[in-house]
């Protein structure tokens, strides 16, 4: 039998092929439709910003970490994560620029992770009249996302959400849509029964959708309430309050009134719209045997009381993931 040839590796070649392998190593293939990290900056102590190349939104987008004490990307352990979604005409810089989240979370050893959720993105995969396609807000985060943090950010599997205003519908939103992912929830001022008041040919029942979305046709979200009443209702988180069973919840919310940290001199119409929201939504979940906790207060939809919805929640959302 005679003796195969073996084939030259010419230096041209070479150096391009260890290339590959450092940046691709076995067992890690990159794939050219998967989302990857393409920039990453450290911008503060703990707090590093990634931007990822995402198919999901056709684009690259944001995301804000803030890293515990003695995390590495190369530990032989995990760790837990805080979500933490923001809310509309915002993006992911908002809870380290308005709130000690920073402070708070420093000794308390999880990742927390504030992604980009656009300025009207409502946490959801678009419908874009029947399309589908970009923006597909639900697909990053939850898909696209996870896998990254789990992959190269040593990110653990427990996991618990928190939000303000459009974030807080994404905190219900994503714990009933995906049951299990979260082991806790909190809304802080979220409109969370999104048809609340809704009557057939009432167009204003998408004040939710469009409030920070304007030039853009908040039809594109979920459609219009009634021609497309079956999407809205798999994004109210009202409709999907049963599939909360076993989500530990707090739900907090002002009446628009100012309260102790100040505000407007007037009630606040749309804290006091949350409010109507957030009170039909745990009244469901009552109506339904399911345990939430409820602060509501005196109060406007503005970052002071967030921040201090934040550490109302925050022993709550700690316990959930055994910290």
């Amino acid at each position: 039998m005679p003796r195969r040839a073996t084939p030259a590796v010419w230096p041209g070649v070479l150096v391009p092929l260890l290339l590959l392998l450092v940046l691709f190593p076995a067992g890690a293939p990159a794939r050219a439709d998967e989302a990857r990290v393409v920039a990453e900056k450290t911008v503060a102590p703990r707090t590093v910003d990634l931007t990822i190349r995402s198919p999901a939104m056709d684009g690259r987008k944001n995301v804000r970490l803030l890293l515990p004490a003695g995390w590495s990307r190369t530990a032989d352990r995990t760790w837990p994560t805080l979500w933490l979604l923001h809310g509309g005409v915002d993006d992911y810089t908002a809870w380290t620029r308005d709130t000690d989240v920073a402070r708070l979370t420093a000794g308390s050893d999880v990742i927390v992770v504030m992604p980009e959720g656009g300025r009207c993105g409502n946490y959801s995969d678009w419908w874009n009249h029947g399309d589908g396609g970009p923006p597909r807000w639900e697909t990053f985060h939850l898909t696209e996302l996870r896998r990254i943090l789990e992959r190269s950010y040593r990110a653990g599997t427990a996991r618990v959400v928190a939000g303000n205003s459009m974030g807080g519908l994404g905190a219900m939103l994503y714990s009933a849509r995906h049951p299990g992912t979260f082991r806790a929830a909190a809304a802080f001022s979220g409109y969370l029964h999104t048809l609340h008041g809704h009557t057939p040919g009432d167009d204003s029942t998408g004040w939710g959708p469009s409030f920070s979305c304007p030039g853009t046709d908040w039809r594109r979200v979920w459609g219009d309430p009634d021609d497309q009443a079956a999407i809205w209702h798999a994004h109210n988180p009202y409709d999907l309050a049963g599939r909360l069973a076993g989500t530990r919840l707090f739900v907090a919310s002002g009446n628009g009134r100012p309260g102790s940290l100040g505000g407007l001199p007037f009630t606040d119409p749309v804290e006091a719209a949350a409010n109507d929201h957030a009170r039909a939504f745990t009244g469901r979940l009552r109506d339904l045997g399911i345990p939430v906790t409820t602060d509501f207060h005196d109060g406007q939809h503005s970052w002071p009381y967030w921040q201090r919805d934040l550490h109302a929640a925050y022993p709550m959302l700690m316990d959930a993931l055994g910290r």
